[in-house]
């Protein structure tokens, strides 16, 4: 799914009847709440003798928490998100976008999970098959103004879909562990220079690859030296002689003055800092039945077997099978969860290595939250 957040506005009566209207193209044939703070049944604007919708119902109550703030309130208090899904994704019912979106509203603390009555007012829209829109008012219904610090990053994460499953979210960078892509001064200057990708990516290639054959800090330094990439330490302010990160270079790439373009661990990946592969290393010392480093290449070519395996099934399957297609590539992407990363292969001239640029980092699994936010009111329809 793809979220965006809008700009905040000041008037949520023309939002309103926009999202309700046909259009630009008349391509919106059946605009209706699919849920809300309230059951979309109670909130759903009735239809006039006319044939038109009457928002003034609806209005009135999403209004009354911000008016009840007084000069408290927001300047702009409507909040505007899109949801979209993503052109691999089927086809979803009113409910499993109530419960996408019910989610979403619990994920950016506008509407928590069983504070119907205490959060804020908001309604979501679907006028069309693949999207839905969520409006709502930043004004709680306990009397105080809503908490929704990175309300943008947290639409970004992955929202569960119909029958537990999980439709994955184009921003893959929202929790802020994924790689970072290449800029596009990068891409250009890479282009100028003949690179067959942006040095960023190669440089995150070599650094996983010396961090997946090292079993302490010192051969990983030493690995990375003897794949031609230029290191250097960075030590503490206060304790001179403590290494506090690192950084790495490409030979070739250098500035307008000829010194070479420096990226720390941290600008590579997340899980690519110093103290991050410290924790990595250090356990492995102290830890009963620890592994060696024939044992731990061992795993590591086993699990690029069984990924050139997976990859030749999708490749058969895509065509004449795509949901055992998608189920052989759920069950290649557990390997991402390993203990011992895998770089993808270099990409070939003029291309970039795309796949490697935004995979998110190895997060540890947290506690399920079950099929979707409890007590969270769905469409009537």
């Amino acid at each position: 799914m793809i979220g965006k957040i809008s700009p905040h506005g000041k008037r949520v009566e023309g939002l309103i009847y926009y999202l309700f209207g046909p259009g630009r193209r008349a391509e919106h044939a059946d605009p209706h709440i699919v849920a809300g703070w309230r059951h979309p049944a109670e909130l759903e604007p009735p239809l006039r003798d006319d044939g038109r919708r009457d928002f003034r119902r609806l209005n009135g109550l999403l209004l009354q928490p911000h008016e009840a703030l007084g000069a408290h309130g927001f300047d702009r208090p409507v909040w505007h998100c899109s949801i979209c899904a993503a052109p691999e994704d089927r086809m979803l019912s009113d409910d499993e976008w109530a419960q996408a979106v019910g989610e979403i509203m619990h994920r950016t603390g506008l509407a928590p999970s069983g504070q119907d009555d205490d959060a804020v007012r908001w309604v979501a829209i679907r006028r069309a098959d693949d999207h839905v829109h969520i409006v709502a008012m930043l004004a709680r219904q306990d009397g105080t103004r809503p908490r929704f610090w990175n309300d943008f990053y947290r639409v970004g994460g992955g929202v569960p879909g119909g029958g537990g499953a999980v439709l994955a979210a184009a921003y893959c960078s929202a929790d802020r562990t994924a790689a970072r892509g290449a800029t596009r001064a990068e891409s250009e200057k890479a282009r100028r220079r003949n690179f067959q990708e942006a040095p960023r990516v190669t440089l995150r290639r070599a650094v996983s690859t010396a961090v997946a054959g090292a079993s302490s800090e010192q051969e990983f330094l030493a690995r990375l030296e003897r794949a031609g990439v230029l290191v250097r330490q960075r030590f503490s302010t206060r304790d001179p002689g403590e290494v506090t990160g690192y950084a790495v270079a490409l030979p070739g790439d250098t500035t307008r003055a000829g010194m070479p373009v420096w990226f720390g661990g941290g600008k590579l990946a997340a899980d690519l800092t110093l103290p991050k592969l410290r924790s990595r290393w250090e356990p492995a010392r102290s830890a009963p039945g620890e592994l060696n480093p024939a044992e731990r290449n061992a795993i590591w070519e086993h699990a690029a077997r069984t990924a050139a395996d997976a990859t030749g099934q999708i490749r058969r399957l895509a065509a004449t099978d795509p949901a055992a297609a998608a189920d052989a590539a759920w069950a290649a992407a557990g390997l991402a969860g390993l203990d011992f990363p895998f770089p993808p292969a270099p990409a070939p001239a003029g291309r970039s290595a795309s796949p490697d640029a935004r995979s998110p980092a190895p997060s540890s699994p947290g506690p399920s939250r079950g099929p979707g936010p409890p007590g969270r009111r769905g469409p009537a329809r």
